[in-house]
């Protein structure tokens, strides 16, 4: 396919014909100045006296009217060296100009990575191009979430509506099926809903946090986690769980929904996947320039191995092993996709009496712009922000 051609005259055009006119203008004026000096001198000498520098015969110096004609001559010659040089200088400045045009005609869904990398030096072209990375880094996330999306949802939702589409057949092919038998069937169904229903919730979270934040807003780690955990106790209770917190002011800076996401999913899991009557501790502090959120669980002991593969989405560490069938696997998925967004440090640990310790660091950067960089793998081998074993739950 052939690229469009622009409207009217190149650009590369029209600043040659700029640069030329400002170089033809400038050697007017040199020449102006050289001659108008020598014209008014001649115009005030007596007749028949050549004028101081200027003479009339044989001899180093020129005549007026010599002076004059090889003027214009060199006017007439700077015509085409002013746009000759317009054009080389324009082709060099737009030079950086037509590879951005290329890569960027050349990126599509399936070549995101692509970037300009146009090197040095530092200019307004430069700047760009680095701009214009950032764009397409931004666009690669974002179709990545998509594309995440779209094939755990229909890996995941494929089997639940096959069980219910199963279910319902067997019911109503059964002659003798009774009321008790539909009661049943029914139940059963509206629990597979309930399952289905949870699991598209935990995904679209799970999407949600990829996409990035949208708003930063000044917010206490401690007050959200407070509202986290009245609507938590009962169901720890109802397990045996001890829930214990140590909550000091935290402030930072971040999507307030995002935000409670995270600590509700880290809360989540690990009173999911706890023993009975085992104890969860989250704690809350400022740290230098941060604020940081720790949540710690008794538990099955977790090889510290596994715990890059538990930070990817519907990762377990053994099939249902609540025996509840509640988890997806998605819960510390959605917990280190928060962090990302937020360019927050997660760090997760395996504990020696079983269970797990998960702290997450956030900064007090009120825009994305001014946060730091991803971290890299911890030397304790705990897992940080640079890590791409990524999203999951336990």
């Amino acid at each position: 396919m052939t690229s469009p051609q622009p409207a009217g005259r190149p650009l590369r055009t029209r600043l040659a014909l700029a640069y030329a006119a400002g170089v033809y203008a400038a050697g007017v004026f040199v020449l102006v100045l050289a001659v108008v000096p020598l014209i008014s001198v001649d115009a005030g000498t007596p007749e028949g006296r050549p004028a101081s520098g200027v003479t009339t015969g044989a001899g180093p110096g020129f005549s007026l009217s010599q002076i004059l004609t090889g003027s214009g001559v060199a006017l007439v010659v700077l015509i085409p060296v002013a746009l000759a040089l317009g054009w080389f200088v324009a082709g060099r400045f737009l030079r950086p100009l037509r590879a951005i045009t290329a890569t960027a005609r050349s990126i599509s869904t399936g070549s995101l990575h692509r970037r300009l990398d146009l090197g040095e030096p530092t200019d307004e072209l430069t700047e760009l191009g680095r701009t214009l990375d950032d764009l397409f880094a931004r666009l690669q996330v974002s179709f990545d979430a998509q594309g995440h999306f779209v094939a755990n949802a229909s890996h995941e939702l494929r089997t639940p509506l096959a069980g219910l589409r199963t279910l319902l057949e067997v019911t109503l092919a059964d002659p003798d099926a009774d009321a008790d038998t539909l009661r049943s069937a029914c139940r059963e169904a509206l629990a597979l809903g309930a399952h289905q229903e949870r699991l598209v919730r935990a995904l679209l979270a799970l999407a949600t946090s990829e996409r990035g934040v949208t708003r930063w807003d000044t917010l206490d780690l401690a007050h959200v986690v407070e509202g986290v955990l009245a609507s938590r106790r009962d169901q720890a209770a109802l397990r045996g769980i001890e829930l214990t917190e140590h909550l000091t002011s935290a402030v930072t800076a971040g999507d307030p929904g995002l935000v409670e996401s995270l600590v509700a999913n880290l809360i989540d899991n690990a009173v999911r996947h706890n023993r009975p009557d085992g104890q969860v501790e989250i704690t809350t502090r400022s740290c230098g320039t941060g604020a940081a959120l720790t949540v710690t669980n008794s538990g099955p002991v977790v090889p510290e191995a596994q715990i890059p593969r538990l930070l990817h989405p519907f990762q377990k560490l053994a099939p249902d092993r609540d025996g509840r069938g509640e988890g997806h696997g998605l819960g510390l998925a959605i917990v280190d996709a928060v962090a990302q967004a937020h360019r927050a440090t997660l760090t997760a640990s395996a504990r020696a009496e079983g269970g797990l310790s998960v702290t997450v660091r956030f900064t007090h950067a009120p825009h994305p712009a001014d946060l730091p960089e991803p971290a890299s793998v911890h030397p304790d081998g705990a897992v940080g922000r640079g890590v791409r074993a990524r999203r999951g739950g336990a």
